[in-house]
C-alpha cells in the first residue's frame, strides 16, 4: 500500500468531515471495528478529515460534533448499527450516512418480516417455522412442517451468529435453545441444496447491481458460518460467478426487487442459493461488511471501483441521500 498523502494546511478547511461508526455492542463487534478501520484507512486525507465513533464509548462525542460533521459512514453491523437505532439517532442530529434509513434496516434485520416482503414482490423463499422463546416443544412443531435437515436463526442476528444446520432429530432441540439465547425469536428454514449466490446494489435513486459472487466454503464447514466468512482462506469467492448470463441476470434482478421491497438506499447485498429449481434468496444484507475478506469489495473491484474508490463511493451516495 502506498504511504497515505498530508494534505497541506492550505486545504485542510477544504475536506469533508466523515464520521466512521464502528465496533457497538452487538455479536459482530469484531467484524464492524474491521469493516470501520478498512474503510477509515482508505478514505484519501486529502479529500476527507475521518473522525472514528464507538458508539459503546463515544455516543456522547457523536451527538456533540455532529454539528461539524458532513457525513457518516455506518460499519455498525447487527443490533444497534444495522437494524435502525443508530439510523434513528443520525436522523435526528441531521448527519446524513450511506446506508438504509430506520424503516428499511428494521425491516432487513428481522429475518422473516424481510421474508414476508420478498414474497409480497414474487420473490421465492425458504418455507420456515416460526419459535418464539419458551414455546412448549418447539422441535416437535418443526417436524410437524419440515424435514430434515433444516437451518436454526436467530431472527435478528448476522454474520451467522447463532446458526445451526441440524440433520439429526436428537440435534434440533439443543440448536433452537442456543439460538435463544441470542434472540427472542427464532426461525428454521428448510435447508436447500445449491449453490451460494451473493449479489450487491450500489446506487439511491438510480441502483447499479454489482458482479455475482459465488462463496465455495472449505469443505470443512457445513455451510457458509462466522468463521468461512472471516478466517482468510476458509472459503474460496469466485467474482463473477460461472454462470450463465440468464441465470446472472435474474439473480441481479431479485436483489434489485429485494432492495426496493425492504425500502432501502446507498447499498446493499442479498445472498441466495441457487438450487436446482432456481434461485432462492435468503436474506439481504443494509451494512455489508468491508473487511479484506468481505464480499461487496470483492464485487465492488470487478465492477472497477478499488477499495478506495468504493470507499469514496460511499461517501457520496450519504451525501446524496441528504438531498432527498
Amino acid at each position: 500500500m502506498p504511504p497515505r498523502r498530508e494534505a497541506p494546511p492550505s486545504q485542510l478547511s477544504c475536506r469533508l468531515r466523515v464520521a466512521v461508526l464502528l465496533g457497538g455492542c452487538s455479536s459482530e463487534r469484531e467484524v464492524s471495528y474491521r469493516s470501520g478501520r478498512a474503510v477509515a484507512n482508505a478514505l484519501d486525507p486529502l479529500l476527507y478529515h475521518v473522525k472514528v465513533y464507538d458508539p459503546v464509548v463515544d455516543l456522547a462525542r457523536l451527538v456533540r460534533d455532529a454539528p461539524s460533521l458532513d457525513a457518516a459512514l455506518v460499519m455498525l453491523h447487527g443490533r444497534g448499527g444495522e437494524d435502525g437505532a443508530m439510523q434513528g439517532l443520525l436522523d435526528l442530529l441531521g448527519v446524513p450516512y450511506q446506508c438504509a434509513g430506520v424503516l428499511g434496516c428494521a425491516l432487513a434485520m428481522h429475518k422473516a418480516v424481510a421474508k414476508e416482503r420478498f414474497q409480497a414482490a414474487g420473490l421465492k423463499v425458504a418455507p420456515q417455522v416460526m419459535l418464539p422463546r419458551g414455546l412448549a416443544k418447539p422441535a416437535e412443531a418443526v417436524l410437524a412442517k419440515l424435514s430434515l435437515p433444516v437451518v436454526i436463526k436467530p431472527v435478528s442476528e448476522g454474520s451467522s451468529f447463532g446458526i445451526s444446520v441440524v440433520r439429526l432429530k436428537k440435534d434440533l432441540a439443543p440448536a433452537i435453545k442456543q439460538a435463544w439465547e441470542l434472540d427472542r425469536e427464532v426461525i428454521a428454514e428448510a435447508f436447500l441444496q445449491g449453490r451460494e449466490i451473493t449479489c450487491a446494489v450500489l446506487g439511491n435513486s438510480e441502483l447499479q447491481p454489482l458482479p455475482l459472487v459465488e462463496i465455495i466454503p472449505d469443505k470443512k464447514y457445513s455451510f457458509f458460518d462466522y468463521e468461512a466468512k472471516y478466517l482468510p482462506g476458509a472459503s474460496n469467492e469466485v467474482c463473477p460467478a460461472e454462470l450463465d448470463q440468464a441465470t446472472t441476470r435474474q439473480i441481479q434482478e431479485m436483489a434489485l426487487t429485494a432492495h426496493r421491497a425492504l425500502c432501502l438506499k446507498g447499498y446493499s447485498r442479498s445472498d441466495f442459493i441457487l438450487t436446482q429449481e432456481g434461485p432462492v434468496i435468503l436474506e439481504t444484507n443494509t451494512v455489508p461488511g468491508m473487511t479484506q475478506t468481505s464480499l461487496l469489495p470483492l464485487a465492488a473491484q470487478e465492477a472497477g471501483l478499488d477499495f478506495p474508490a468504493l470507499a469514496h463511493r460511499l461517501v457520496q451516495l450519504a451525501l446524496e441521500s441528504a438531498k432527498g
